[in-house]
């Protein structure tokens, strides 16, 4: 038992240093549904170009986002007609010739890398002239990804730290949102791309509410009918 203890500690160790690792730290919020809303349009209007959402449906989007059908399909569904149909990106084939690499369907994105790495990542751009798109990302060195949301957070280059620091951004070009409100929207992305990870977690939480209170009216009955009993019991002796 002790063994398995202490090869607990020795995993969970190396992924806490990578978390603290990170430049930024982000909590999902999936009861939040007008972020998950902005998440959503912010993925269709800057993201579905080149990425994939296949295990995702339009049709089961409106449904656990509350977004109307018709909303859906004038505003959101840039890659096909059919609302039942999987969320599509549009980039085409030569997209691995043209950036080196095949842009990843993003689904299982937020599984795989968490949170704080997806939050980290999109406010970790920077200017990099050597770079073929210009710029370059703290947290994914080299990365084939050109900047997308800069029009939003404008261009930022490395600040000159010390060593041991943690890394500074100076911005350098604005976009059309102050710091603070960009990182309101990178968390609403990154709170879009949790829930596409895995959307039954939003009838879990709604199941578990009534769960917890379904339970909390048992105990208070269950306390009751018990007293009841006993109390029969307490006359039967007398």
């Amino acid at each position: 038992m002790m063994r398995r203890l202490c090869l607990v500690i020795l995993l969970l160790v190396p992924l806490a240093a990578m978390a603290d690792a990170l430049p930024f730290q982000f909590k999902p919020d999936l009861g939040n549904t007008a972020s998950l809303q902005r998440g959503a349009k912010l993925f269709m209007n800057y993201c579905v170009g080149c990425h994939t959402l296949s295990h995702v449906r339009y049709s089961k989007m409106a449904e656990d986002l509350n977004i109307p059908q018709d909303v859906m399909k004038d505003n959101l569904m840039m890659t096909t007609d059919n609302i039942h149909d999987q969320i599509r990106g549009t980039m085409p084939d030569k997209a691995e010739d043209w950036f080196g690499t095949a842009p990843p369907d993003l689904t299982l994105v937020a599984r795989h890398r968490g949170a704080d790495w997806l939050y980290s990542f999109l406010l970790s751009f920077y200017v990099d002239p050597e770079q073929p798109t210009g710029t370059n990302n703290l947290v994914m060195t080299n990365t084939a990804m050109p900047w997308v949301l800069w029009p939003l957070q404008g261009y930022q280059k490395l600040a000159d730290t010390e060593q041991g620091q943690e890394p500074q951004f100076e911005l350098v070009q604005e976009g059309s949102m102050e710091p603070t409100e960009f990182r309101g929207t990178a968390g609403d992305l990154v709170n879009f791309l949790v829930y596409a990870g895995e959307p039954a977690k939003l009838v879990r939480y709604s199941l578990g509410v009534k769960v917890i209170i379904f339970l909390l009216i048992f105990t208070v009955l269950a306390y009751f009918l018990k007293r009841e009993y006993w109390r029969d019991v307490h006359d039967d002796d007398q």
